[in-house]
Order: C-alpha cells, then sequence, then structure tokens
C-alpha cells in the first residue's frame, strides 16, 4: 500500500492534483484523473484515513456493539450476520462502513462502551442487548452521539430503538399451547438481566392468567442463551417427576441443546413434550421433528436499523425523515410438529 505522496511522485504531478483527481474535483481535467485512478489502482493507494477524517469531520464509520462468546451466542448463532448485511446494505449508498464491536462476555459493557467512545472512530452506533436498566442509553444521549438500539430498556433518553415482538411470541405460542389441551406450560427465559427477558415473561404470566392457568416458580427456567443451556434446562425438566406437557423457549440456539437433552434422556420432542421455539433458524431447520418456531425477515430488520439511524444523523436526516423511530418487528409462526404432544 503506498500514500498521496508516493503517488504524487511516481506520476510526477503535485500532491494537490493528486488529492483533487482522487476526489472527483471538477478543476481536474479528464486526462489526469484517468493516469492518477489508473496508477492508485496499480500501486495499491491507500488513504490516509485518520487525516481525511480530521479534514471531514467525520469518520465514515458506524459501530454495531454486541457481546460475543458461546455462553451469549452460542456456537452457531447466525442472527447478527443476516442484521449485518442488511445494516451495510443501507451503509453502502453513502460510502459508510460498518464496524463490529465485540464487547467479551467476560467484560462489562459499559466500561467497554465508554473506551470505544473515547477512542472517536465511528461517526454513530448501534447497540443490541439491552439490559431492563441500560446505562449506556444515558451515556450516549448525554454525549449527542448518534445511536439507536435493537431492543427495548426501561432507560429512555428518547431515542431511537427497534426491537423483536417478544409480546407476540409469549402470546401466540402460549394461546396455541392452550388450544391444544396444555394446561401444565414452562417458560425458558434469559439468565441475565435482558429486557426482552421481562417483556417474555410478564406477557407470558398475564397470558397463561388470562386462561386461568398460573407459573408456578418451577416452570419459570433460566439458562444461558445457548445450546448447553439448552440441555441443561431439558436434564432438569427430565428429573421432574411431574414434567410440564409443553414449554415455550425464547431463543434460537437452546432448541439444539434442549432437543440433545431429551434424547439422550429418551424422550422425544413432539411426543414426551411439546416445544415452541424462538426463530427459524438455520439449525431449527434440521431438527427433527420439525420446530414449530416464528419466522423474521432479518436483512430487512438490519435496513430498517439502519435508515433509522441515519435519520437522527444531520448529514442524511433529510433523505431519512422517520423522525425518532420506535418499532415492534413483526414475527411469522412457522407451524412444525414439535408442539403437537398431548
Amino acid at each position: 500500500m503506498v500514500g498521496i505522496k508516493r503517488l504524487a511522485q511516481h506520476l510526477d504531478i503535485s500532491i494537490g492534483t493528486v488529492s483533487r483527481a482522487l476526489n472527483g474535483r471538477p478543476d481536474v481535467n479528464a486526462e489526469t484523473r484517468r493516469r492518477v485512478l489508473e496508477a492508485a489502482l496499480e500501486l495499491g493507494y491507500a488513504p490516509n484515513q485518520a487525516g481525511r477524517s480530521l479534514r471531514k469531520g467525520s469518520t465514515g464509520v458506524v459501530g454495531f456493539m454486541m457481546q460475543s462468546g458461546s455462553e451469549i451466542t452460542g456456537d452457531g448463532d447466525t442472527f447478527f450476520m443476516s442484521v449485518f448485511d442488511g445494516v451495510q446494505a443501507v451503509f453502502a449508498r453513502h460510502n459508510l462502513d460498518l464496524v463490529v464491536l465485540l464487547c467479551s462476555s467476560r467484560e462489562d459493557p459499559d466500561a467497554y462502551l465508554r473506551r470505544t467512545v473515547a477512542r472517536g472512530f465511528a461517526d454513530a452506533l448501534i447497540i443490541s442487548a439491552t439490559r431492563r436498566n441500560d446505562p449506556r442509553i444515558d451515556f450516549l444521549a448525554e454525549r449527542h452521539i448518534p445511536f439507536i438500539a435493537l431492543g427495548r430498556s426501561q432507560s429512555d433518553a428518547g431515542h431511537p430503538w427497534i426491537d423483536l415482538d417478544f409480546e407476540g411470541l409469549a402470546r401466540i405460542g402460549i394461546d396455541r399451547l392452550v388450544a391444544q389441551g396444555h394446561r401444565d406450560i414452562a417458560i425458558a427465559a434469559p439468565a441475565d438481566d435482558a429486557n426482552l427477558g421481562h417483556i417474555f415473561v410478564e406477557t407470558a404470566q398475564s397470558t397463561l392468567a388470562g386462561h386461568g392457568l398460573p407459573l408456578p416458580p418451577d416452570r419459570l427456567l433460566r439458562s444461558p442463551p445457548n445450546e448447553a443451556g439448552g440441555y441443561a434446562m431439558a436434564q432438569k425438566i427430565v428429573a421432574m417427576s411431574d414434567r410440564p406437557t409443553a414449554i415455550l423457549l425464547v431463543n434460537e440456539t437452546t432448541a439444539v441443546g434442549f432437543y440433545r437433552g431429551l434424547y439422550d434422556a429418551g424422550l422425544a420432542p413432539g411426543r414426551d413434550i411439546a416445544i415452541i421455539g424462538f426463530r427459524e433458524s438455520p439449525q431449527a431447520k434440521f431438527l427433527s421433528p420439525p420446530l414449530t418456531c416464528f419466522r423474521l425477515d432479518l436483512h430487512a430488520l438490519g435496513e430498517a436499523l439502519a435508515e433509522a439511524l441515519l435519520a437522527t444523523m444531520p448529514a442524511y436526516k433529510e433523505q431519512y425523515p422517520l423522525g425518532t423511530a420506535r418499532r415492534i418487528w413483526p414475527m411469522e409462526l412457522v407451524e412444525g410438529r414439535s408442539d403437537r404432544a398431548q
């Protein structure tokens, strides 16, 4: 890789002329621009991003903060890759780049965010895994940093957010199980303080109550959102003397471990216990019996996140007159055969 000075020396023209040619300025004739662009490609010219950022007052980068590690994402989680694809599809229209910021499962996400902001290499941020009360929201709002949250929170800075329809998941799932005759239904929720877990459990409790059914403490199972967590939940249910007849899961990778845990104990999903899972993931398509779960368009979700974020940024808000977006993202039930146990 060479810089602009080496490129100018190679062409025997001034650095200013090379700079104007690379930036498409009209005061450079067509032949000179052609020579500069061909030489830049041939020599592998790499612009000085730090210098360009200082001149423009922006970096052209948006950070997407997520937590990493198998304890959080599981071993085969593809959720975020599809979301990233949708986000970058929008950013590419404006020559913006998406950078994924991986916060280790062993690190405090608040400290990680503060460190990231202090480095100043992103113009805006997308945060995920929102907690019931999330200090990151107030931190970003106080510093007037454009951001959007993938997920709701009780922390409210008037910021934009998009969240999945966890209320709908709980209501539709429980109504379906009750309609099939189930009266002893377990709920599997995250073990951490993720706000989605609170929404899911509260809606499940109220929906069960509407059917005249309780949610006893031993029917509320909490586990890490991964395959091992699903396996541990299955083992716990297998050990019960009075097993629930159905369970509703809220994470896509737990279903894989849950199936394996049942099979290892000689029980069969869809026969000995009815299961409704969270998302029609690539892994779920290979489960047997096919998992009854929910479908959502993750690429479109990523596009919506990006557009809602750009609507908050002065340079782009006229192109995206969305105001402060706050949306519940829909999910569609996909009928399998995993919830037919009686």
